[in-house]
């Protein structure tokens, strides 16, 4: 599992603003940041987001490389993915893909895809196997 990641973004104000705006829909509704004073040698202030006293998803000024990563987000249903697609695209974010089943992975997978405005790749995936198996 995963801990955390950094993403570094062009304008750290702009990136938490469109945040803002997308992460809570997903359930991603605490914000924390890291003034990186204190840490260890140049590690940078970073910008943070999470969710159930755990702080996850960090931004830090700089260089963006957005080819170089994707972020598949969890959404607990087909209306969550549709919300969080609408808002990223009313905070900026560009389409690459519309809501709808990606067949080519399985068709229980439900997912969209945009570009945030530093152009990093982020996936809204719902996995409505992982959903009925919790129920059970």
């Amino acid at each position: 599992m995963l801990d955390h990641i950094f993403l570094t973004v062009s304008n750290t104000e702009s990136a938490i603003a469109f945040y803002t705006k997308v992460l809570p829909i997903l359930g991603i509704t605490n914000r924390h940041d890291y003034d990186g004073k204190d840490g260890p040698a140049g590690h940078p202030d970073l910008m943070g987001f999470g969710a159930k006293g755990r702080i996850f998803f960090w931004l830090r000024q700089g260089q963006p490389a957005p080819e170089a990563v994707h972020v598949g987000f969890v959404a607990n249903s087909e209306d969550i993915v549709n919300t969080a697609y609408a808002a990223a695209l009313a905070a900026g974010a560009t389409q690459i893909h519309k809501p709808g089943p990606q067949l080519h992975y399985d068709p229980r997978y439900y997912a969209a895809q945009v570009r945030d405005p530093d152009g990093y790749s982020l996936e809204f995936v719902y996995k409505s196997w992982q959903h009925d198996d919790a129920t059970q």
